[in-house]
């Protein structure tokens, strides 16, 4: 069994809270990563459906080493758009203090899933349509693979967080009805 990975942007909304929260999307259906593999919807529903049956969680790592937990998925579902993940980086953990710190400063500005890939077809362009992944881990990153989701806000206060959050739903609102502006 190997572990793979997909690096992506931490989203079109991330947001920092007290310099602990943030939340976007570690994975978007439909678009093909720098790899050529894209990830179509419905792909995490088995997984995180035993995930929950199973009572765990999916990791929130640094980097995708396993010996480097910075955090907790608090919210780890599946939409329209995505894969979207909101948590917390523990600034009690040496490393989680200085990922948040590199997230505010805008240093670090990128989410990667680590799975299995359960079911996946060859492309129609090349690369591999990722139709069922058993999800391990989500972790921040450097560099992502998937270029067009970006960080588009960090907040200071749970009033920003709450600001940003409004925001994200309205843009999920707004690509779901106009998909082509």
């Amino acid at each position: 069994m190997t572990l793979e990975t997909k690096f992506l942007p931490l989203g079109t909304a991330l947001t920092v809270t007290d310099g602990t929260q943030i939340s976007g999307y570690a994975s978007l259906f439909g678009q093909a990563d720098q790899g050529g593999d894209t990830v179509a919807a419905g792909a995490y529903t088995a997984s995180l459906a035993r995930l929950a049956r199973a009572g765990s969680k999916v990791k929130m790592l640094w980097q995708h080493d396993p010996a480097q937990p910075i955090g907790v998925w608090d919210e780890v579902r599946e939409d329209t758009r995505g894969l979207f993940v909101k948590g917390r980086i523990l600034t009690d953990v040496g490393r989680g203090r200085e990922a948040a710190a590199l997230i505010a400063a805008g240093a670090i500005d990128g989410l990667s899933i680590g799975y299995r890939t359960v079911k996946a077809q060859k492309g129609e362009r090349g690369g591999r349509v990722l139709s069922e992944l058993e999800l391990w881990e989500v972790s921040l990153v450097t560099f992502p693979m998937l270029p067009d989701a970006r960080v588009a806000a960090k907040a200071d206060t749970p009033e920003d967080a709450t600001l940003h959050e409004l925001a994200l739903l309205f843009d999920q609102a707004r690509a779901t009805l106009f998909p082509e502006t």
